[in-house]
């Protein structure tokens, strides 16, 4: 049987990640553990991970540098590790293209559904049916192609932005709650809705003339989000 993918458990607590480790391997997964940021980047170069469980406490060089240098070298998934107290961290872990996170203490079995969650959605996309670009004043969307355009210039986007934007602009006009964003593109039933807020600030910043005032993706207050179609 071939294994749902190869994850990069990063933790220097040997308890977390030898636990962790154990549950992804029963559920099938080849999993490789690095106990600092150093030994996560060399793993992660001489064989890429599909996905990396990150812990942010980390001696020596912080995850989050980790999670940049990470996100710098590809687009590979990457899963947080996080104490109750850092929320601080939590948000810039998810700006710099984190597509998750889990507190401490955590389920092992929590961690292993949302593991699977994030490789589906990473994944589902290259397969979705082939769906002709959409374009919008000067933004252009090609969603069979994961490319987004933007006055002919390709926009650097994480995979979640863009599957945020491919959503929100295949549903022009229609407001949606962040927990029905988190349903439709997390693919979470349940979730902090702060992951969604930093998701459409960062992507404002790279779709919106001025993202302090977005004409694009509004703010519908009471609800959540619009996108206003221009054309």
């Amino acid at each position: 049987m071939t294994a749902p993918g190869a994850v990069l458990v990063v933790d220097d607590d040997v308890l977390v990640s030898d636990v962790v480790g154990r549950y992804l391997g029963r559920a099938g997964y080849q999993v490789t553990v690095a106990g600092d940021g150093e030994q996560a980047l060399r793993a992660a170069q001489a064989n890429p991970p599909d996905l990396v469980v990150l812990d942010l406490m980390l001696p020596g060089m912080p995850g989050l540098e980790v999670c940049r240098r990470l996100r710098a070298a590809g687009p590979v998934p990457v899963v947080m590790l996080t104490a109750l107290g850092e929320e601080e961290d939590r948000i810039l872990g998810l700006e710099l293209g984190a597509d998750d996170y889990i507190t401490k203490p955590f389920s092992p079995r929590e961690l292993v559904l949302r593991v699977a969650s994030v490789l589906r959605r990473a994944r589902s996309p290259r397969n979705a049916i082939q769906l002709p670009p959409i374009t919008d004043d000067g933004l252009t969307v090609d969603v069979a192609g994961r490319r987004a355009m933007l006055g002919g210039q390709e926009l650097a986007l994480t995979g979640r932005e863009f599957d945020l934007l491919a959503f929100l602009i295949r549903n022009p006009g229609r407001a949606f709650t962040r927990s029905e964003l988190l349903e439709q593109v997390w693919d979470w039933s349940f979730g902090d809705h702060s992951t969604v807020t930093v998701h459409v600030r960062r992507l404002r910043e790279k779709v919106e003339k001025d993202p302090t005032a977005p004409s694009r993706i509004a703010t519908v207050w009471g609800v959540g989000y619009r996108y206003d179609s221009k054309e």
